[in-house]
């Protein structure tokens, strides 16, 4: 029982003497020792092993106890030490506290005392200054009066928490009478010395009135505003009266006249009146600014009353010299007085094609020539915040120049369309055979200088308004121009026989478009193109100039559209060409007697001729497409996809074919199928490997040719085998074309009932879902596996040559 209480205390004690890690390091810090007892982590248990290591060493047991009693007893002794020295320091605090109240009292005090004596000081100088203030100001001392004012005013402000007493409050009072007077003394002052209805004061101004600007400067900012409203009103009021309505100077054609006496004007204020008012009310910008507002209220007026006399030259003489003022103000002020400053567009460079006349600098940007001379000219937004301040009244008007645009490009067209027919279209073999037409050029460079001027006179309804001129001209340009000089195909060969295509001696009378024509067509389709880049390129530019909020009303895809019309119209005469010089060999192929072939020998003379007419229109086209090799490679395409489907149903009237006719057929087929890889570089001198997309299309085409003349050579007998064959190798579920095949073998009516509901027992069955169709699910031959199979076929054919 006794041990279990030890053992309780000792851990009540350890739960009592536990002390944090902050708290120990801070005591082993102050009073540090190297005593066991005094460690954080004692242990009693290690600490008594070490006072008796040896069991011999308990001997000295009792000597231990005893010291360690002593000091437990010194321990006490110093504990009951502090606890009754602790006694007297409450009181030792409430004399401390009391000390520091009354050293707080005196601070108070000394406070008190200082904010008195400032504040009295305050008031005498505040007492005097408004009695001085009143002296000066009857005095007219506006020097003095300009810095005491101040001081009032700054010491009138400490006492705004001590209006409820009557002195201070009369003083107040006293001040603000005192502002009154002085701001109705100077605008006497100032009227005096300028009268609304007088000549300027003799003499120039006075030191007085400088000084009176000075103290303008530290009363109500009205007054400040009424002396120089009420100043410049008179300076300029010469001016209202010599530019009257009515005068002959009002006009736009002297509209220099303006311009040259508000510059005489600055001149003689700098003169006179330049050190009068303070630098930082920026006088001379103000009279300039004043100016401006008169300037475009009285032409505007001028203008709407004389609406009639208004002319294109005039009125782009009177904008060039207006914005050439405009520009003037910039360079000499900072533009600081105005309220509304036009918002700046920065134009963001486009590295595109050099020939495209949107992309050099614009004419009105440090661009000059004898023929702008005259045109309008304005120093670049970001540089001229007073763009506009005067210009602004000419946009009611711009309307005489759209018109006028209107007609000149009307103008410009008809004339394109003459030229064209003095001069010709362009011929073959020269520089300008299958190039851009020069009106193309010169269209879009006159559209650039219209649109630069515009964009100069204003960026708002006006460029919309050129904007659907332009449209307007550029669908003229693409009827007038390009499509309605296109070469008309015709239905009539010319006279065209089977006999003289089968001749070896075939010339361009097999083709229905001459080389010329053939050059005509490519140089439309390149100018075609030029127009389409460049017009995107204008709707760009045209973006950029026009305000924001406009920008959407922008858009030039419709004539886009029309040019690209243009260009597959173009590309479609020249594949309807060689395709029409193609037929007559077709023609000869269907009608020759296959089954009357008896060997086989080189290449038919329909395929000869067909060879010669891609051999004389291809190179041609190609050369004159050279800038534009993307739409040689569509004429390709285009030509491809049309001649092997004519090809094949010509195919399928060679009936019947023998055995050797079939050989025959599908040696010619194969000969074809070579020159149309090679057709994108046939007869060139430079070998350019054909597109892929263009190869795929020729081998997919020809291989089903090919197939087509292989399942016609084998034999029929067994009809399945045959069937299956058929299907294997053309994939074409149709009976219409399996029809087809067994007409070209010549078989009987009888034959081909057997054989057709043979082929519809045979056909695989479509898949559960699927559409069906006369397409068949299976994978036709790869080309690779037909090509070789082509090469087998033909070394068969020289060993029975």
């Amino acid at each position: 029982m006794m041990e279990e209480e030890e053992f309780e205390f000792t851990e009540d004690l350890e739960a009592i003497l536990h002390l944090t890690p902050e708290v120990q390091l801070a005591i082993e810090q102050v009073f540090p020792s190297q005593d066991p007892l005094d460690r954080a982590d004692f242990n009693a248990v290690e600490y008594i092993n070490t006072l008796f290591p040896t069991e011999q060493s308990l001997a000295n047991i009792d000597d231990v106890v005893n010291k360690i009693r002593l000091k437990i007893r010194r321990l006490d002794d110093d504990i009951r030490t502090v606890v009754r020295g602790q006694t007297n320091v409450g009181q030792d605090g409430r004399q401390v506290k009391e000390i520091t109240r009354d050293i707080k009292q005196l601070d108070h005090a000394k406070r008190h005392l200082t904010t008195s004596i400032t504040t009295l000081n305050h008031l005498h100088m505040l007492a005097g200054g408004v009695d001085s203030l009143e002296a000066m100001t009857r005095k007219r001392q506006y020097g003095e009066v300009a810095n005491l004012l101040q001081g009032v005013v700054n010491v009138l402000e400490h006492f705004q928490k001590y209006m409820g007493i009557p002195q201070i409050r009369q003083l107040s009072e006293r001040v603000k009478a005192a502002q009154s007077e002085l701001g109705t003394q100077i605008l006497a002052d100032f009227e005096e010395a300028f009268p609304a209805q007088g000549s300027k004061r003799p003499g120039g101004p006075s030191n007085v009135l400088r000084d009176a600007c000075l103290v303008a400067n530290v009363l109500d900012p009205r007054i400040k505003q009424e002396i120089i409203k009420k100043f410049i009103r008179q300076h300029l009021s010469e001016y209202l009266v010599l530019f009257q309505e009515n005068q002959d100077v009002a006009w736009l054609d002297k509209i220099d006249r303006r311009y040259a006496w508000i510059k005489r004007q600055l001149v003689d204020y700098e003169e006179k009146y330049g050190r009068m008012f303070p630098e930082e009310w920026c006088m001379t910008e103000r009279i300039a600014v004043e100016f401006c507002h008169i300037t475009k209220v009285e032409l505007a007026k001028v203008m709407r009353t004389r609406a009639k006399e208004i002319e294109v030259k005039l009125l782009l003489f009177a904008i060039q010299r207006t914005t050439n003022f405009e520009g003037l103000l910039a360079k000499r002020f900072t533009g600081c007085t105005l309220t509304d400053i036009p918002g700046v567009r920065k134009r963001p460079d486009s590295p595109l094609d050099q020939t495209n006349p949107f992309l050099e600098d614009d004419p009105g940007e440090d661009v000059g020539s004898e023929k702008d001379e005259d045109l309008p000219r304005k120093p670049k937004a970001p540089d001229n915040p007073f763009h506009g301040i005067i210009s602004k009244c000419f946009e009611p008007h711009l309307y005489v120049y759209i018109e006028s645009q209107d007609k000149n490009l009307g103008e410009l067209i008809d004339r394109f369309v003459a030229d064209f027919r003095a001069q010709g279209p362009p011929k073959a073999g020269t520089e300008e055979g299958g190039a851009v037409l020069p009106s193309c050029a010169d269209l879009f460079v006159y559209y650039k200088k219209c649109m630069v001027q515009c964009s100069q006179l204003s960026t708002g309804e006006p460029m919309i308004a050129l904007t659907t001129i332009f449209q307007k001209f550029l669908r003229e340009y693409a009827w007038k121009i390009l499509s309605g000089n296109l070469p008309k195909s015709s239905s009539n060969s010319g006279g065209l026989t089977i006999t003289s295509l089968l001749k070896e001696k075939e010339g361009y009378e097999a083709a229905k478009f001459n080389v010329d024509e053939l050059c005509l067509i490519c140089s439309i389709l390149s100018t075609a193109e030029y127009c389409l880049a460049t017009t995107q390129q204008l709707e760009e530019k045209l973006k950029e100039k026009v305000d924001k909020v406009l920008v959407e009303r922008i858009n030039l895809t419709g004539e886009m559209d029309t040019f690209s019309t243009v260009i597959s119209n173009s590309i479609q005469l020249l594949v309807q060409d060689l395709d029409a010089a193609c037929d007559p060999a077709l023609s000869a192929m269907s009608k020759m007697p296959w089954q009357s072939v008896e060997h086989v020998g080189d290449q038919s003379p329909y395929v000869t001729s067909i060879i010669m007419h891609i051999k004389q229109n291809v190179p041609i086209i190609r050369d004159n497409l050279a800038s534009t090799r993307k739409y040689f490679t569509q004429f390709c395409i285009k030509f491809t996809n049309s001649f092997i489907p004519k090809f094949i149903n010509h195919l399928f009237r060679c009936k019947p074919i023998s055995m050797v006719g079939a050989e025959q057929l599908l040696l010619d087929t194969h000969s074809l199928k070579t020159v149309l890889l090679d057709l994108p570089s046939i007869g060139s001198q430079v070998l350019r490997k054909a597109p892929a997309s263009y190869t795929k299309i020729v081998v997919k085409g020809m291989t089903r040719a090919e197939m087509i003349l292989k399942v016609v050579m084998a034999p029929h007998e067994p009809p399945v085998v045959f069937v299956d064959n058929y299907i294997k190798l053309l994939a074409d579920g149709n009976p219409e074309t399996f029809q087809k095949i067994l007409d070209m073998k010549g078989l009987k009516r009888s034959e081909q009932s057997s054989m057709l509901e043979l082929f519809r027992q045979r056909l695989p069955t479509p898949p559960s879902g699927s559409d069906s169709g006369p397409s068949l699910s299976f994978s036709a031959p790869t080309p690779e596996q037909e090509s070789s199979r082509i090469r087998k076929l033909e070394k068969l054919i020289k060993k029975r040559l």
